[in-house]
């Protein structure tokens, strides 16, 4: 059903396309509301605007936290159209129509993201705002309700093709989106209150996000995805500037992810970190971007084809140069110089990222299971002490390739083995169900580059075989968390193999 609009309000935080919107409105006849600074800006643009204050007969009071909380506002939003009972109560209290609302929020998320204080923040949370939303949302047989600008347009034009009206599916869909946007600014407002109290485990869990793309398809082509940003504000894939190349999909914004989060393990040297299959399968670090991506590379080079390639340093014009000769699916780099970025250009479905900076995990994981959600703090873990639990102490190059290689284990899939030598893998084996598969798996893609290599292990060995099997593709030391049953049995064995074994006491399961 058709509903024409005879009257407007507008109270407007973000003002893109305002004036052109409010134009329009009243070149159709329409009466124009407004508060504040909404007002104002239509003033001085020359557009005829009535003061809420006028309407309601009440003035703004407490430093503007009080204007539309007010029945002749909530009223003219919620009354039923055609109700004989409402309409009464509107003739008896002066109570007209409000048609049509146009209402965005104080910045909330962008206050927060600046690092507000607490005092800004709690200002910056809006009340009347949503309160009006809600209520034209809730009314929408009646009402239409804006929340975003990018929507102007599209009303503007179906208003005037209709006579000034909006359609029901119109109305419809609009309300949709504005409970969406207060759902997902009502969610950033209890996060931010859950990180100010450390407690990221409320009583009450919300979450939610703006989307700011609609993908192509999901994992599978038979699956629809979208990527959305949830106000978190640390620097990533979903921030991250795209200068060329092919639109992202479902699997490269997944994969680059994964390589970012294993690339913040490594700030000391230059570092690669090449993913394929949201695994890592090369990772090194080197005196420049070049080498790195070289010994990273020479870590799995067949599972490179297609891959993700992410660079802790700006991405220089020899290190552009060497990546293009391998097919690959995107780079992502905290910069890039022009002679980079015009060597990758030849590869125009390849896409390159630049992001602010690469920052390590913080905040929550959430993960979706039928009928609800499973929420932890991210694994921010780190060796606080290593224990030597054999006869021989690790070497110094023995030491350094350990710390590296369980670094590395933390952002693979479990079961997960990964071998080391030198600050590169050179063997990896990832999600296999008996951890002495992955010992074998990661050994076989090693091949000679395991002799005289370093083995971590992301949970303990439950049995000796493991490490017996490692000692046996060459490697000459263990990195494991401990804690098994069979501990002393496994310490022996690495004893009997000559090894160097250390326990961290942590554990890093990735499933």
């Amino acid at each position: 059903m058709q509903r024409p609009i005879r009257r407007a309000l507008l109270s407007v935080s973000d003002k893109t396309g305002l004036v052109a919107f409010a134009r329009a409105l009243a070149e159709l006849g329409i009466e124009l509301i407004s508060t504040g600074g909404t007002a104002k800006a239509l003033a001085a643009a020359g557009i005829k605007v009535v003061d809420v204050a006028a309407l309601t007969g009440f003035p703004e009071i407490m430093d503007g936290r009080v204007k539309t909380l007010h029945p002749k506002i909530h009223g003219g939003l919620l009354a039923v159209r055609g109700n004989a009972q409402h309409a009464a109560a509107q003739a008896e209290h002066g109570i007209g129509d409000i048609d049509l609302l146009a209402a965005n929020l104080y910045p909330f998320e962008d206050a927060v993201a600046k690092n507000a204080g607490w005092e800004e923040a709690i200002e910056t949370i809006d009340v009347g705002g949503p309160a009006m939303i809600r209520a034209a949302a809730k009314n929408h047989d009646s009402v239409t309700v804006i929340v975003d600008p990018q929507d102007y347009g599209a009303v503007i034009a179906e208003m005037t093709a209709g006579g000034g009206a909006t359609t029901f599916k119109t109305r419809q869909s609009l309300a949709a989106n504005a409970f969406g946007r207060t759902a997902a600014y009502d969610a950033a407002i209890a996060q931010w209150f859950a990180q100010e109290l450390n407690d990221p485990l409320p009583a009450y869990f919300s979450i939610g996000g703006r989307r700011l793309q609609t993908l192509r398809y999901g994992e599978n082509p038979h699956q629809q995805a979208a990527l959305y940003a949830n106000g978190e504000g640390r620097a990533g894939v979903a921030n991250a500037r795209q200068l060329q190349g092919k639109e992202l999909s479902y699997n490269n914004l997944n994969d680059t992810d994964a390589a970012l989060e294993c690339l913040a393990e490594f700030d000391r040297e230059a570092a690669c970190v090449i993913v394929k299959h949201a695994n890592p399968c090369g990772v090194a670090v080197g005196a420049s971007l070049l080498e790195a991506y070289r010994k990273a590379l020479r870590s799995d080079a067949v599972s490179a084809f297609g891959g993700i390639v992410a660079l802790n340093r700006k991405l220089d014009a020899a290190t552009a140069e060497e990546i293009v000769g391998l097919f690959t699916e995107v780079i992502v780099a905290p910069g890039a110089d022009e002679h980079a970025v015009a060597i990758v250009a030849a590869k125009k479905n390849l896409r390159l990222l630049t992001i602010d900076d690469v920052s390590p995990s913080s905040g929550v994981a959430v993960k979706s299971i039928a009928g609800g959600l499973l929420v932890q703090t991210r694994d921010n873990g780190h060796i606080d002490n290593l224990e030597t639990v054999t006869r021989r102490e690790p070497t110094r190059q023995e030491l350094a390739d350990l710390n590296f290689a369980f670094r590395v284990a933390k952002h693979v899939k479990s079961n997960a083995i990964v071998y080391a030598k030198d600050g590169a893998t050179v063997g990896i084996g990832a999600g296999q169900m008996s951890r002495v598969d992955a010992v074998h798996i990661a050994a076989r893609k090693g091949g000679d580059a395991i002799n005289g290599s370093v083995v971590a292990s992301d949970a303990f060995f439950p049995f000796a075989d493991g490490v017996l099997q490692a000692a046996e593709a060459g490697a000459t030391a263990v990195i494991q968390p401990g804690g098994s049953i069979k501990d002393e049995e496994i310490i022996k064995a690495a004893d009997d193999a000559g090894l160097a074994m250390v326990f961290t006491g942590i554990r890093h399961f990735r499933h």
